[in-house]
């Protein structure tokens, strides 16, 4: 993997004042422990979070700098952490840490954890104190054997030098964390699916409201954040608000830097902390070098394989969540793909549409048969067997799976790319559509939902 940063590859160097989630990096990539992290102003923030703020005032810190969920919703994590209750005699609070990155194509978070774990937990102690919230637990997708070994010894680490525990640095705050690691669900990203699975129960989304903030795990209030989101947290507080707004670009209504990465058939696939604001056109030829030789850019994802395709002539479009919506989709975890000319859009689609269909949770009709559905259309098409109707059938479903119609966001997160990939290359689909006269009569062909 390649970790380079507001530059060509290699040509500038990562810096406090530019990189503050990838600064202490090593060279080498391996993982940054205590002593190395604490030579290099590790923990410097927790202190002074501990020592010289109150909890009230962390809060309104990170709201003021304009964090942002950087899970993929993007909801305001002051905001956010505002709704936990103020009730003093409310003494059992949670923080939980959503390190289940099961969205294909993104593996920002993987980075952080396995490269930099006393990072993430310098960002959950301050959290949890600005939360009050005693416990916390990392949910770990369990494939990630690595980050686990890696979190767990800092947890240790942490542990010895009185940073995790009783009695945090003589403030008589205490804070446990436990590293947990999940049975490998795509739905276990929803942040109640988590909770439902941490608690032993089948990952199945909870009715909201009540929200996590009230009713959360085990019954008590609980804050759910994503891995890059609090390690965002610890440059905040030992920096300021108007630095961290600094870092943006001209005309992003986002703060700070994200995590963006490129993959498929690019000369130099990678993972780059950069600013807020750049535009695709800069993530995908400065960075990520272009297209190898051979190939042409057919289209683009801009996070993740539930975000809308885009074509070549979007990737000016600025990359923060309201610049990518002006173009039709959404910023998602920022880590995008390319597809070259040599793919066929129906089968990659079918086989986008098979993983989701496979990680539903099954909860609601219209994600458990919707998917399904679509999986057995779009493999009708790409062998050649569609019958007319097929595609407005394809385009009905994703109506009828959008934003609002399901339990969850896991199923308009699957149609998203469904209905993007038809907007821009139907004829990909009509070529799927066997001739009028070979077409079996819709009455006489059995849609077996679930099957």
């Amino acid at each position: 993997m390649t970790l380079t940063s507001f530059g060509p590859a290699n040509r500038i160097q990562r810096s406090a004042e530019t990189h503050p989630l990838t600064w202490r990096l090593r060279d080498d990539g391996e993982a940054v422990w205590l002593d190395e992290y604490q030579a290099k102003n590790g923990y410097a923030a927790a202190r002074k979070a501990f020592a010289d703020m109150a909890q009230d005032d962390i809060v309104q810190t990170v709201k003021d700098a304009g964090l942002k969920g950087r899970g993929g919703a993007g909801f305001p994590t002051g905001v956010k952490w505002g709704l936990m209750p103020k009730d003093e005699s409310i003494n059992i609070r949670y923080l939980l840490c959503n390190a289940d990155e099961m969205e294909p194509n993104t593996w920002k978070d993987r980075m952080l954890m396995e490269q930099l774990p006393h990072l993430l937990i310098e960002g959950m102690l301050i959290s949890a104190r600005a939360l009050k919230t005693y416990r916390g637990y990392i949910f770990l997708r369990g494939e990630y054997t690595t980050a686990a070994k890696h979190l767990n010894r800092a947890v240790e680490e942490a542990k010895a030098a009185g940073l995790l525990g009783k009695n945090i640095l003589g403030s008589g705050f205490d804070f446990e964390l436990f590293v947990h690691t999940g049975a490998g669900r795509y739905i276990c990203g929803e942040e109640t699916a988590l909770i439902n699975s941490l608690e032993g129960r089948r990952a199945n989304p909870r009715s909201k409201p009540p929200f996590p903030a009230a009713v959360g795990v085990w019954g008590k209030p609980t804050c759910v954040n994503n891995v890059e989101t609090l390690c965002n947290v610890p440059a905040i507080i030992a920096d300021g608000v108007d630095w961290y707004k600094s870092l943006a670009r001209e005309g992003s209504e986002d703060m700070g830097t994200k995590l963006m990465g490129f993959s498929g058939k690019v000369k130099n696939p990678g993972l780059w902390e950069l600013p807020f604001g750049v535009t695709g056109r800069e993530l995908f030829e400065d960075y990520a070098g272009g297209m190898r030789d051979g190939y042409k850019l057919k289209a683009w994802q801009p996070g993740g394989a539930g975000t809308g395709f885009l074509l070549p002539e979007h990737l000016d479009a600025q990359m923060y969540a309201g610049g990518i919506a002006k173009v039709g989709t959404r910023m998602g975890t920022g880590l995008a793909m390319a597809v070259d000319d040599s793919v066929n859009m129906v089968s990659l689609l079918r086989n986008m549409e098979q993983f989701f269909a496979r990680e539903s949770c099954g909860f609601c009709t219209p994600c458990r048969d919707g998917l399904p559905w679509s999986v057995k259309l779009l493999m009708a098409i790409e062998n050649g067997e569609g019958q007319p109707g097929d595609i407005e059938t394809l385009l009905g479903l994703v109506g009828f799976l959008g934003p609002g119609k399901t339990f969850c966001a896991h199923a308009p997160g699957a149609v998203e790319p469904l209905g993007s990939a038809i907007k821009y290359f139907r004829p990909e689909f009509e070529a799927g559509i066997a001739p009028v006269s070979a077409a079996v009569p819709p009455l006489a062909r059995p849609i077996v939902i679930g099957a």
